[in-house]
């Protein structure tokens, strides 16, 4: 595990601190999303502030991607491959399940194409089943 570690990191130009080591360690492990409260209960010993601080370097360096599941903490699960800083690849929806509320990315999901009027930019799109 290790070794993919710092293998993602280097395919990301990311110094592998050990921090940061532990941080994407628990999103290779889990695959739901993960909020800071989450990353708190893995790395007990870990500082908020230093766990708060990485993500938002994941999120800028297009190893993790915010996700809006509704609730008042954000979320972050992993990005595709394709996600560069800067680029974020991530237009996947998420599942949410109301029973153990947690939070999926459905990344295989195709979303089909909707065309809007053209004096309109889109910005966000929610669907709800």
């Amino acid at each position: 595990m290790t070794a993919k570690i710092i293998d993602t990191l280097a395919g990301k130009n990311v110094q592998p601190t050990p921090m940061r080591m532990l941080i994407l360690e628990q999103f290779l492990l889990n695959t739901r999303a993960l909020s800071l409260v989450d990353l708190e209960g893995f790395l007990p010993r870990a500082d908020r502030s230093t766990i708060y601080r990485n993500l938002k370097f994941f999120v800028q360096k297009g190893l993790i991607h915010t996700v809006d599941e509704g609730s008042v903490a954000q979320h972050y699960a992993l990005c595709p491959d394709a996600c560069e800083e800067g680029a974020h690849l991530d237009t996947h929806p998420h599942f949410y399940c109301t029973s153990c509320k947690e939070t999926i990315c459905l990344s295989s999901l195709v979303i089909p194409s909707f065309r809007f009027p053209v004096k309109y930019r889109v910005e966000q799109v929610e669907m709800t089943a």
